[in-house]
């Protein structure tokens, strides 16, 4: 039987590098914060090939000292990797999540093999949410280092369950092409197979703004350029899992893109469907029997406006990050007020919320389907008018089926952020959102140009120019609204 004394030995290499007896190699790190860690270069050629490579490519100075210097690696990351490298050891349990991300780029940078693997799977395993938080940075980088296979492999299974991640993400027409192949390629992509074909088609079109904007005008050398382009993405749509109707509408204005026997063999399967053809077919993907939930939370969300999805949104934005939470919403959204159920009179709002902080109000807008709503970070009150600053509000349209993208506008904090003058049942976020009277009845909602929230939420047309008074056509009556309380998690 073996002893080992791996401890004593880490205890006594991690001394050594302490007292800086006998080094040979000087290592300048950083660049706004410099520091030189003077290290023993047969320590560091026995552990990281790249130091091997390295040190011998170097000549001594004038001191017999080797002068190599790292400006991309930080002082913080590289003080835990040399401390790992002497010792052994690693503790991440105080470190911030990005740090973390940097000590496992720059470790695969230096060829530490045991360190990245184990630094992959502590993120996976420990960190998830980040990842799923910095999900576009995160995805891209684990594809252009190949060694980051955990990683890739977490986020690929992500991908194929929630696509709108990627796909509908603000990053989608800058992904490389290889990214984008590697996904259309997986056969558990739970995406309608028509969609995809639409997001290719959008992808291409990007990396062409050159082509004209109106179908209309589009030339047979257009399509050819879009053609090349998407000559790497195009073998990968599931062609034949395409309903004719979607064929017909869908598929058809584009029938230039595909070979003339491939587009042929589409149209003979909905004729006849039992004769033999010879394009490849390949397999329709696995799309899973039960409905998967769309940036799943664990609790249930009690509204019949918005999804799941659009709360997680909207914690993101509470939080002010910069990419929309994936799932494991870190608030609750409970349910005080709902028109259909409670009345649609301001009033109501006011006597339930009477006293209540951090309250999220929803609109379902009548007739165009809009979903509008604000947050108010302070107290609404039912007995006084209120005029109020605070740059933590903010007002928004959620993403529908007939509107692409959300849009946020925060509070600047100048002006009055929020407005309120119970008597004259009047409700206000500065002056882009105003409910007055009954929400439903009175037709007296509006949104208008504000300097307090300086991006409009809707469209031009139904904006209303900074006035006294809103324009008739920025009025409108809501279907249904909601308010919810948001509190953390608990």
């Amino acid at each position: 039987m073996t002893t080992q004394f791996y401890d004593r030995l880490s205890n006594d290499l991690t001394q050594l590098l302490e007292s800086g007896v006998n080094c040979d190699i000087s290592i300048e790190v950083g660049v706004e914060e410099v520091n030189i860690y003077k290290v023993h270069s047969i320590i560091l050629r026995s552990r990281s090939p790249y130091f091997k490579k390295k040190f011998d490519e170097i000549t001594f100075n004038e001191n017999h000292v080797k002068v190599l210097k790292l400006p991309n690696i930080s002082v913080k990351v590289f003080s835990v990797i040399i401390k790992y490298i002497y010792s052994g050891k690693i503790s991440l349990e105080k470190l911030e999540n990005l740090i973390i991300f940097d000590l496992l780029i720059a470790s695969n940078e230096l060829k530490l093999d045991e360190l990245v693997e184990h630094l992959q799977s502590h993120l996976v395993n420990n960190n998830a949410s980040w990842l799923r938080l910095k999900f576009a940075q995160i995805y891209l980088k684990s594809y252009q280092i190949k060694n980051f296979k955990i990683i890739r492999d977490f986020c690929d299974d992500i991908i194929a369950k929630y696509p709108n991640v990627i796909f509908e993400s603000e990053n989608f027409h800058s992904l490389p092409e290889d990214i984008l192949i590697s996904i259309l390629k997986r056969d558990d992509l739970q995406l309608e197979e028509v969609k995809i074909w639409e997001y290719v088609i959008e992808w291409g079109k990007a990396k062409n703004p050159t082509l004209p904007t109106n179908f209309n005008e589009w030339t047979s050398t257009n399509f050819v350029t879009l053609k090349e382009t998407l000559k790497g993405c195009l073998p990968h749509i599931r062609y034949f899992s395409i309903s004719g109707e979607d064929v017909a509408e869908k598929i058809y204005p584009y029938q230039q893109l595909l070979e003339h026997q491939l587009f042929s063999d589409i149209n003979i399967k909905f004729i006849a469907p039992t004769k033999p053809i010879s394009s490849i077919m390949l397999p329709p993907r696995k799309i899973l029997n039960t409905t998967l939930p769309t940036r799943n939370t664990s609790i249930p969300l009690s509204s019949d406006i918005i999804t799941n999805e659009h709360a997680l949104e909207i914690s993101s934005w509470i939080d002010r990050e910069e990419n929309p939470y994936i799932e494991n919403n870190p608030y609750e959204f409970k349910l005080l007020v709902r028109g259909s159920r409670d009345g649609f009179d301001v009033k109501t709002i006011y006597n339930i919320c009477d006293k209540i902080s951090k309250t999220i109000i929803i609109l379902k807008v009548e007739g165009t389907g809009e979903i509008l709503g604000g947050y108010n970070p302070l107290e609404w009150e039912n007995n006084n008018s209120q005029l109020k600053k605070t740059k933590d509000s903010f007002v928004f349209s959620l993403k529908t089926a007939n509107m692409k993208n959300s849009i946020l506008s925060r509070a600047i904090g100048r002006h009055y952020s929020i407005i309120g003058f119970p008597g004259d049942l009047v409700l206000q976020f500065g002056s882009a959102l105003g409910l007055i009277g009954n929400l439903k009845t009175q037709k007296r909602c509006y949104c208008m140009k504000s300097s307090e929230y300086p991006k409009p939420i809707r469209s031009s047309e139904f904006i209303s120019p900074v006035s006294i008074l809103p324009s008739k056509n920025s009025l409108f009556s809501v279907k249904e609204y909601e308010v919810f309380k948001i509190s953390p998690r608990k």
